[in-house]
C-alpha cells in the first residue's frame, strides 16, 4: 500500500470530533479487503475483526486503537454576515488566521451545505499599537463565507461545525505537512497493519477500532473498549517532534523509528516485548517516558472493566495542533511493520506469561 496517498485521502477527509463520518466511510472501504468482519458501535467508533488462527476454541483479543477524530470550530454567533467562533478540542487559535475552513451548515437542507470560507481578523493597521502585539482572542477572530449577511442567517447555524480545509503538502526528504496528522497517521500505521496480518498467521484475534472523540476526552476508547473487552491494548497516536522551542526531554526526533512510550500507563511487559521485536527485525526506535497518564486511547483501555495491559507506539510530530503538523513517513511505515511483527509473535499464552508487576523496562 502505498503510504503517501493514502495519509492525503486520511488527512483531508473531514472528521472534527463528534461529527467523523467521512473520515469513517473511508476507513470502512479501506479496512474491507484486510477483514473479517467491521461493526460500527453506538458510539460511532468503526470495530475490525481479524480472526486469529483456530488454535483454542477460545482465543485471546487484542485491541489496537487509533481516534479518526480532528480538531475544529464551532459557530457561537453570526454578526452582519460573519461567523464568530471557538474551538473544538485543542484548536490553536494561534495558527488559525488566514486559513482556509469549510463551514458545515445544517440549515441549507436536511443534508447540511458545506460553505468555503476564510479564518481572519482586523487588519494590523487600523489596531492600537499595543494590540498589535498580542494574541487575536477569540472574539476578535471571525469566519468570513462571502455572503451577503441575510443569506449567511438562512444559511447557517449556531452550533454548526467547521473544519479545516489543507491539502497534505509532500516535503523534501519523505516528509509531509498537513492538518489532522493527529491522528490520522495513527491510522495510517493501523492500516498497514492489518494489510500485514492479512496475509499473516497470527494467535490472537485482533479488533482493530478507529475511536472516536479523543479529542475531548478520549470517549470513543472508553466505549468501544468497554464493548470489544480485550486481554491486550496497544494504541497508535502522535507525540512531540523535536523542533525550536522543545528539548530534547520533551521532544522525539523525526527519521530515527516509532516511539515506544514507558510509563505507569503502559504494561512493562508490552513495552519489553515491543522493544524486543523491533530489535528483532532491525525496526529503528525511541523511547520517551510518561510520568502519570498519557492523554491518549491507551490511558482509556487501560482502566477498561477490570483493566487492560496496554501499550502505546506513536509517530512524533512537529507543530501539533497546528495546520502543518508534519511528520517523517519513514516513522510511519516502520510503526506499521512493528505493530504487525508484534502481533504476529504473540503466542496464545502470552497473557499468562505476562508479570503484573510495573517492574523496569
Amino acid at each position: 500500500m502505498k503510504v503517501v496517498p493514502l495519509l492525503k485521502r486520511l488527512s483531508e477527509a473531514e472528521g472534527v470530533t463528534g461529527c467523523e463520518g467521512p473520515v469513517r466511510e473511508l476507513l470502512r472501504q479501506t479496512w474491507e479487503p484486510f477483514v473479517d468482519e467491521m461493526r460500527e458501535d453506538k458510539l460511532g467508533n468503526l470495530i475490525a475483526l481479524e480472526w486469529g488462527e483456530p488454535s483454542k476454541l477460545l482465543r485471546p483479543r487484542l485491541m489496537l486503537a487509533a481516534h479518526m477524530d480532528e480538531i475544529g470550530l464551532r459557530v457561537t454567533g453570526i454578526d452582519k454576515g460573519f461567523l464568530r467562533i471557538t474551538r473544538v478540542g485543542g484548536t490553536d487559535r494561534r495558527a488559525l488566521l488566514g486559513v482556509e475552513v469549510v463551514v458545515h451548515a445544517t440549515r441549507a437542507s436536511r443534508r447540511g451545505r458545506d460553505l468555503p470560507g476564510v479564518v481572519a481578523t482586523r487588519p494590523p493597521h487600523v489596531l492600537p499599537q499595543a494590540a498589535r502585539k498580542k494574541t487575536v482572542p477569540w472574539d476578535e477572530i471571525f469566519v468570513d463565507v462571502g455572503l451577503p449577511p441575510k443569506e449567511v442567517e438562512r444559511l447557517v447555524s449556531v452550533g454548526d461545525l467547521i473544519s479545516i480545509r489543507r491539502e497534505l503538502a509532500e516535503l523534501k526528504n519523505r516528509r509531509v505537512a498537513g492538518k489532522a496528522i493527529d491522528n490520522r497517521i495513527g491510522l495510517v500505521v493501523l492500516t498497514l497493519a492489518l494489510e500485514q496480518l492479512s496475509g499473516a498467521r497470527h494467535a490472537w484475534d485482533v479488533a482493530a477500532v478507529a475511536t472516536v472523540q479523543e479529542e475531548i476526552g478520549l470517549r470513543g476508547a472508553m466505549t468501544s473498549a468497554y464493548g470489544v473487552a480485550p486481554d491486550l491494548g496497544i494504541a497508535l497516536d502522535v507525540t512531540f517532534g523535536k523542533q525550536p522551542g522543545v528539548s530534547d526531554v520533551d521532544g522525539s526526533a523525526l527519521g530515527e523509528g516509532p516511539v515506544i512510550l514507558v510509563g505507569a500507563n503502559f504494561h512493562s511487559g508490552i513495552v519489553a516485548r515491543l522493544k524486543e521485536v523491533a530489535e528483532a527485525h532491525e525496526i529503528p526506535y525511541q523511547l520517551e517516558p510518561a510520568p502519570g497518564q498519557s492523554g491518549t486511547d491507551a490511558w482509556a483501555i487501560q482502566v477498561a472493566r477490570e483493566g487492560v495491559p496496554t501499550g502505546l507506539i506513536c509517530v512524533p510530530v512537529r507543530y501539533m495542533h497546528q495546520p502543518v503538523e508534519t511528520l517523517d513517513m519513514q516513522d510511519a511505515e516502520r510503526a506499521g511493520r512493528l505493530l504487525a511483527a508484534f502481533v504476529i509473535g504473540l503466542e496464545p499464552d502470552f497473557l499468562e506469561e505476562l508479570a503484573w508487576e510495573q517492574g523496569s523496562a
